[in-house]
């Protein structure tokens, strides 16, 4: 019996099953694999997640590890865990079909859902970031192994989007240790996010309290290279020139002979 055959025999008796108005219990399944499949994405379609999560469950760890519907079942595992709000358990089952089988039509699908469950579970910038960082993973693992996939643009713009996020964060974390005159620590933060995110819009903000601090501790020549890169960088900035005004002259002026 060839494989659409069999999994079409499924789709039969699951919705035979269904017509009798059974409960469909995969402990008690006594079908093939093929079945189990079918009868899976049968509760799948049905929005039945409980019973999607434990037949594909089921069938992730009772197929052949290089059966084709393993990363099926993977990504419609992590699809109902997404449908039951479980993005962590939704993730963790797309993730493993992305590393198990980077070959498969559904990998960067998978990624891209993975990051996606992840991103979930990052409400806030101002919280801790862990599950942002795992999200950030995933779409540039996308990016960097998918590069002609459907999903570039998207997983692009969810990578501008967190980088935003981790720029505002590390900001507000400068910003509070400014606020407490910590002004070393506060000095790393606004560098950080200089460094790492140099396109985002708290960078412009970080330059200005970099510079606020090394005038506060009294690193004039510090002060005087944050100015250089400001008018620079921002040259049409209003505020800026405000800012620095005077700050670059007498930088750039000759020693004294």
């Amino acid at each position: 019996m060839n494989r659409s055959f069999s999994v079409a025999v499924g789709v039969l008796a699951a919705l035979v099953v269904a017509g009798c108005g059974a409960q469909f219990d995969v402990k008690k399944f006594k079908g093939s694999t093929d079945e189990l499949y079918a009868a899976s994405l049968h509760a799948f379609q049905k929005h039945h997640w409980d019973d999607a999560v434990a037949g594909f469950e089921k069938l992730t760890l009772d197929l052949p590890a290089h059966d084709t519907l393993v990363p099926r079942s993977y990504y419609y595992l992590g699809e109902s865990h997404r449908h039951k709000s479980e993005p962590l358990l939704a993730a963790q089952s797309f993730s493993r079909l992305a590393e198990a089988f980077p070959d498969d039509s559904l990998a960067a699908p998978a990624l891209f859902a993975a990051g996606q469950s992840y991103e979930r579970m990052w409400h806030r910038p101002d919280l801790d970031a862990e599950y942002g960082q795992s999200a950030l993973s995933e779409y540039q693992t996308l990016l960097a192994l998918y590069p002609s996939s459907p999903l570039k643009d998207r997983s692009e713009q969810q990578v501008a989007h967190l980088q935003e996020w981790f720029a505002e964060k590390d900001y507000d974390n400068g910003v509070h240790y400014y606020h407490r005159k910590a002004y070393d620590s506060a000095i790393i933060y606004f560098k950080d996010v200089i460094k790492n995110y140099p396109n985002v819009p708290a960078t412009r903000l970080a330059y200005l309290r970099l510079l606020d601090s090394y005038r506060a501790i009294r690193y004039k020549d510090d002060a005087a290279d944050v100015c250089r890169t400001l008018v620079v960088t921002y040259p049409q900035d209003a505020i800026v020139h405000q800012r620095c005004e005077g700050v670059t002259a007498s930088a750039q002026a000759p020693p004294p002979s």
